[in-house]
């Protein structure tokens, strides 16, 4: 057997190379875009099918029609969220400014669990430890906002690139997918669905969730209950414990300042309404769009948002749909012999 490498393979050795030194080093020095480019894919995706209905339908120019469909969502995306993290800005900057408050409310609760359990959870060193977390987190979210506001303006401008010119480029992913066409269409379909899934179905679970238990903190006389609400929408993404980090605590912390009625009700209206919305929407939202396993969506969260942050929320179950569907092509691609894939062409 010849032992020299074939003049063909030895070109297509150093190619390959060359291509993937080039994506590594480029992939690391645009990382910082990776937010942005994730989210202008996930706007396109939602508004693929609005985009060609304006265009085939209402026979609208494409320039239009994205930027229409761009202003609609800036009014319903970027809008509300602005104006609740103003609302939360307002609320969140004094507690910064004066961390005193933070450190008085974390002493109620460690005296009443003394006092009535018996448990000394809470010691100095940890409120002091814990104070100093919430307060720098604080002060991190709100400086911030000029970051933030930088990767929305950078994800419209990709995302309108992607509305006006999506169609040659979904060719082109069709065109360079190394795969069979039934493979490569299952591969995109799979892959808006779970788009579709987790960047409505996840955002959507969490305004309810936080908008019940909104509502429970007003009924039982928490001062700002808007706060505590839009604390429990952000986490209620996060898998397993989700809104009880919020309600909880605030439950305890009633009960520390003798307010027994609020302190119960709060607890009763977290474990079971706030916690039934989680449970029941979340199944129902999410099995409606997609065919999505609780399991995929908790470890997808918890991938995610180490790997992406924020927009991880949406792109860590893709990643494990994507995975274990890659699993299932690659079976249906190379998993018989050659000599069996030649002969079922064949016939």
């Amino acid at each position: 057997m010849d032992p020299r490498i074939h003049p063909v393979r030895l070109r297509q050795i150093v190619l390959l190379s060359i291509i993937v030194l080039l994506g590594v080093l480029l992939f690391r020095e645009m990382y910082f875009m990776l937010n942005a480019l994730l989210g202008a894919v996930t706007l396109y995706i939602l508004m693929r099918e609005p985009m060609h209905y304006l265009i085939n339908k209402h026979k609208w120019h494409k320039v239009l029609a994205a930027m229409a469909l761009m202003l609609a969502s800036v009014l319903i995306l970027i809008v509300p969220v602005a104006w609740l993290s103003t609302v939360a800005y307002d609320m969140v900057w004094p507690i910064v400014q004066q961390p005193t408050r933070i450190t008085q409310s974390f002493t109620s609760i460690q005296q009443y669990l003394i006092r009535e359990y018996d448990m000394d959870v809470l010691t100095a060193d940890n409120i002091a430890s814990l104070n100093g977390y919430l307060v720098n987190m604080a002060q991190t979210s709100l400086q911030g906002t000029l970051s933030a506001l930088g990767t929305v303006l950078l994800m419209y401008f990709i995302l309108y690139f992607l509305l006006v010119q999506g169609l040659d480029a979904e060719n082109n992913v069709n065109e360079y997918l190394p795969l069979k066409m039934r493979n490569a269409k299952r591969l995109l379909l799979e892959f808006r669905n779970q788009v579709y899934s987790n960047a409505i179905g996840i955002p959507l679970v969490a305004m309810l969730q936080g908008l019940v238990a909104l509502i429970g903190y007003w009924i039982f006389g928490v001062q700002s209950f808007i706060l505590f609400g839009i604390l429990t929408a952000i986490v209620s993404v996060m898998p397993v414990v989700g809104s009880m980090v919020v309600w909880l605590p605030l439950m305890i912390y009633e009960l520390s300042q003798g307010h027994q009625t609020a302190g119960i009700g709060i607890g009763l209206w977290g474990l079971i309404l706030v916690g039934s919305v989680d449970n029941i929407a979340r199944f129902l939202i999410q099995k409606k769009i997609a065919d999505v396993h609780p399991l995929i969506t908790i470890f997808g969260v918890l991938i995610g948002v180490n790997l992406f942050g924020f927009i991880g929320i949406v792109f860590g179950p893709i990643l494990i749909s994507m995975f274990i569907l890659l699993l299932r092509v690659y079976m249906d691609e190379f998993g018989r012999p050659f000599d069996q894939e030649e002969n079922a062409s064949a016939t």
